[in-house]
Order: structure tokens, then sequence, then C-alpha cells
């Protein structure tokens, strides 16, 4: 019986040997991961931060040229009203071109176009000879920005009946 006693003895000695080297591998391998996970959330984090800084960079670049119109519009000492028009329009339309680019949309509704509260902030109410709850008309125009609001268009409605 001793002799079977010494030989369990050795085989659960053996299996504790392998239990505690499959531990050290799993306690390395869950350090391993631990460390994978954490340098993934450290370079998330910068990544997020970078977006954060340089986000609008692109945005930025595509008013360079707005800028460099309106300087060079701005140095010339004698232009004429006509020139000056023809400059503003240009640089307006470099303004627009730029904005599309980045996905900010004008909201302009025409008179007649329902009503949108998610689009449109109604300023006034007036009395017009067309449907209730139509825009009559536009004081200011809004923006959208890919599809978010970033500024509602400010209208006249009709009154509802």
């Amino acid at each position: 019986m001793a002799a079977h006693s010494a030989d369990e003895i050795a085989r659960l000695q053996a299996e504790l040997a392998e239990i505690k080297t499959k531990s050290a591998e799993l306690a390395d391998q869950f350090l391993r991961a631990k460390a994978e996970a954490e340098n993934a959330r450290r370079r998330a984090e910068d990544e997020v931060s970078k977006a954060r800084k340089f986000g609008i960079e692109s945005f930025a670049e595509s008013l360079l040229p707005i800028c460099d119109s309106l300087d060079a519009a701005l140095a010339i000492q004698s232009a004429t009203s006509e020139q000056l028009r023809e400059g503003a329009d240009a640089t307006r339309r470099q303004l627009v071109s730029a904005l599309e680019r980045n996905r900010v949309l004008p909201i302009d509704p025409a008179a007649g176009d329902k009503f949108d509260p998610h689009l449109h902030q109604a300023i006034s109410v007036v009395p017009a000879d067309q449907a209730p709850n139509t825009v009559v008309s536009v004081l200011q125009k809004g923006y959208l920005i890919s599809d978010r609001i970033l500024r509602p268009a400010l209208v006249t409605v009709t009154a509802p009946n």
C-alpha cells in the first residue's frame, strides 16, 4: 500500500507541477493581454486627441484660398464697385464650394414648402394665400453638417387653420 501511495504522491506532484506551469503560462498571457489592452486604449486616446486637435485641419485648408481672395481684394486701392461686386461674388462661390466639400449644406426652403420644425425655426406667423403651415419667406438660411442641424433656417410661415 505504501508503494501505491508513493506512486500516487508522485503522480499528484507531477500533476501539481503541470498545473503550476500552466498557471504561470496563463498569468503571463493575462499580463501580456492586459498590457496590450492598455496600449490599445492609450493609442485610441491619442487618436481621439489628434482628431480633436487636427480634425478641422482639412476644413481650415479649404478656407485659406478664400482668405487669399479677400486679402487680394482689399489690397486693390482703386477698385470700382463693379470689380468689388465681381470679387465678392467669386469669393462667395469659393466659400460655398469649401462648405459643400466639407458637407456643410444650406437649408433654404422655397415659399410654399411645408414647415419642418426639424429644419426650420418659425420667427413669425402671417396670414397668406397659400396652404397653412407652409413657408412664406426665408429670413436666414440654415445649415446642415452631414445630417446634423448646424443652424435651422429662420422662416416666416402661414397661420394654421
